[in-house]
């Protein structure tokens, strides 16, 4: 089974109990500053997987013909 179908197969009632749990663990004042960290550190990642992807193509393209011998 794939994780993708775990994901899918949560509907409105299961979200709710998540979120009141989450309530329950850390407090209603401490969800926004929970969820903009969240929010920060995956547009980090993104941009850091973005900038090693680039660096990548631009230190794989010259490399590949010099490597063959």
């Amino acid at each position: 089974m794939r994780p993708a179908f775990v994901f899918g197969n949560l509907g409105l009632p299961e979200l709710l109990i998540i979120l009141f749990i989450l309530v329950l663990l850390f407090g209603a004042k401490r969800l926004p500053e929970l969820a903009r960290s969240l929010g920060q550190s995956i547009r980090a990642f993104k941009e850091g997987t973005a900038e090693v992807k680039k660096l990548e193509d631009k230190a794989g393209s010259p490399q590949e013909g010099s490597s063959s011998s």
